[in-house]
């Protein structure tokens, strides 16, 4: 139940189990930027917002990282089937939060995006059931969001074979998310090598130089 004094809490899950193909399978959540891993970074935004429990969908990447792990079975059945089962980690939702952060784990600026979902949050109509953030061509990016846990749960246990293979759209299409513009930055993820590139010029890991080079 919300507390009218301390506001809304918080939750998240953090998708970090895909293949990678574009990046020949390497693991783009250990990719280092600005000095620390995208996943590393990911959870400090999560912990930053208060977020408890904080779920990683993945096998066990950092053990020295202190969360929550949890896989879908059988592996790589998709982001959705990670949502499925971070939520069925029961004795971790209790309390259950107000809010779910539901994260994929390769925005390099994943801190100012999630400190942008917490506070329009509090904008909401109280009939929302999400918020995410839309990219510089107004597509929704569902894995940068924010949902009402019951809502997610819901949405989740209505979906045949765990979530397996389903597409995100198939778990929020009956939900009313609102979608915010968002800076490109706040919505740029790591998908190649050379997104990797620009996102390490930006943090002054590389020199811009290079880029041109």
């Amino acid at each position: 139940m919300s507390s009218s004094r301390s506001g809304p809490t918080f939750g998240a899950i953090l998708l970090a189990g895909g293949r990678a193909s574009r990046v020949g399978g390497a693991v783009k959540p250990l990719f280092d930027v600005g000095g620390r891993t995208l996943l590393a970074r990911a959870v400090a935004a999560a912990r930053d917002a208060g977020a408890q429990p904080i779920i990683v969908a993945a096998p066990q990447l950092d053990p020295a990282l202190e969360v929550e792990w949890v896989l879908e079975d059988p592996p790589f059945g998709g982001p959705v089937a990670g949502i499925v089962a971070a939520l069925s980690r029961s004795e971790g939702w209790v309390p259950e939060p107000d809010w779910t952060f539901v994260l994929a784990c390769d925005l390099p600026r994943i801190d100012a995006a999630v400190a942008r979902l917490r506070s329009d949050i509090l904008l909401l109509p109280s009939d929302t059931d999400g918020v995410c953030l839309a990219d510089a061509s107004s597509r929704p990016q569902w894995l940068t969001a924010a949902y009402r846990t019951p809502v997610l749960r819901r949405a989740a246990s209505g979906l045949p074979d765990a979530g397996r293979n389903a597409s995100v759209r198939d778990l929020v299409h009956d939900l009313a998310v609102a979608a915010l513009a968002a800076p490109d930055d706040l919505t740029a993820d790591v998908d190649t090598w050379e997104d990797l590139h620009r996102a390490r010029i930006a943090a002054g890991d590389e020199p811009a130089a290079e880029e041109d080079a």
